[in-house]
């Protein structure tokens, strides 16, 4: 039977291109679902400020009346400005292991780009970095987290065989929490902060972290993040959005914030309790009962996901990293936290890398962004 490939037209559609990903992986005992609510909230047209500056189009294939695959388009008029580059992006990309499948999907895709005006064409990505992006390509075996993708082995097979290259890799690490924080880096701690008025902020609730910190949390996100790879400038909108998405979740103990004798934020790392186990037992639902398996991680956390870390680029060599990650190892050691995983970091991104130059670590998975000239 012929591939039939799908516009994605209907929220009735859009329910089902979000619902292939949890079919898909039934039974996996590594991937992670991800929220079915952030899904929708980040593929609707009208929920993401996103698609003030973003096209996209999504389409599900079929095979004997059966979804096998699905892809979503992303054309980024500001990534075009920015970079340069007539490139549009591909996403949410899922399918059997079946050629005929990923070779409808893709070359639907690069049509739709061709249409669009691009020159090439570059995913797994987002319509911004602060999406999931890169394909696995190690670590199949490992369990995946909340804020990064998991696939099968054979993608990697099916993209390099229709003519997709490498363009980046992301690397990423399970940290071990070490027993104690040594002296040495306690005193460290103490001396920067008297010397330069360097310290932490210890907020104490979530207004007073979104109302204090909310915007100029992002905007160092902005700044600190603005040359690497596929990033665009946030949208006052995007900042609201996203304040009001990732802010309401974040725990204190887990949450570092570094500011200057005028308490003017320099420096923040988010981290959060480990989700992958309970959104495997919700299937990705907050209700009616997924709330209390993401309810018991929370409050009883047995790992740690690391989300974000930027610095102002005058203290980078000033040792905040450090002032930072002494405090964090300090909490993850109170509750008893054994290891903490990264999110992908550049390979060539060499400084949030050496981060971990003094912890017990392994390089355990690793992803990649894939592309092609059309």
């Amino acid at each position: 039977m012929s591939i039939e490939i799908r516009l994605v037209e209907t929220r009735r559609d859009l329910d089902k291109f979000i619902k292939f990903q949890f079919d898909h992986y039934r039974g996996n005992p590594y991937a992670v679902p991800p929220l079915v609510f952030d899904e929708l909230n980040t593929l609707r047209k009208d929920k993401n400020p996103a698609f003030e500056f973003c096209d996209a189009e999504y389409w599900l294939a079929y095979k004997d009346g059966k979804i096998v695959g699905r892809i979503a388009g992303i054309h980024n008029e500001r990534y075009v400005e920015k970079w340069g580059l007539k490139n549009a992006r591909f996403g949410w990309i899922e399918f059997i292991d079946d050629y005929a499948v990923s070779e409808a999907l893709l070359r639907t895709v690069e049509d739709w780009a061709r249409s669009k005006g691009m020159e090439g064409i570059v995913g797994p990505m987002g319509f911004t970095d602060s999406d999931k992006e890169g394909m696995l390509v190690e670590g199949f075996e490992e369990l995946g987290t909340m804020p990064m993708i998991y696939n099968h082995p054979y993608y990697q097979k099916h993209l390099e065989r229709l003519g997709y290259a490498k363009e980046v890799d992301w690397l990423e690490f399970e940290v071990k929490v070490p027993e104690w924080v040594p002296e040495k880096a306690l005193r460290v701690q103490e001396l920067i902060s008297k010397r330069s008025g360097v310290h932490l902020y210890e907020w104490k609730s979530k207004k007073e972290l979104v109302t204090k910190f909310g915007k100029p949390l992002f905007k160092l996100l902005d700044e600190a993040y603005a040359g690497l790879f596929g990033t665009v400038p946030l949208t006052e909108r995007q900042v609201d959005a996203y304040i009001k998405q990732y802010l309401g979740f974040v725990d204190p103990r887990f949450t570092k914030l570094v500011v200057d004798e005028k308490d003017e934020l320099i420096a923040f790392g988010v981290a959060m309790p480990s989700l992958s186990h309970a959104l495997q037992k919700a299937r990705g639902r907050v209700f009616p009962l997924g709330w209390i398996h993401i309810l018991k991680a929370l409050r009883k956390p047995e790992g740690l996901d690391m989300y974000l870390v930027a610095v102002k680029k005058e203290y980078q060599s000033r040792g905040v990293i450090a002032f930072m990650m002494t405090s964090l190892t300090q909490d993850c050691i109170k509750a008893g936290i054994k290891t903490a995983e990264t999110a992908g970091e550049l390979e060539s991104n060499h400084a949030v890398q050496s981060l971990w130059k003094d912890f017990e670590r392994r390089q355990h998975k690793r992803r990649r962004a894939y592309f092609k000239k059309l």
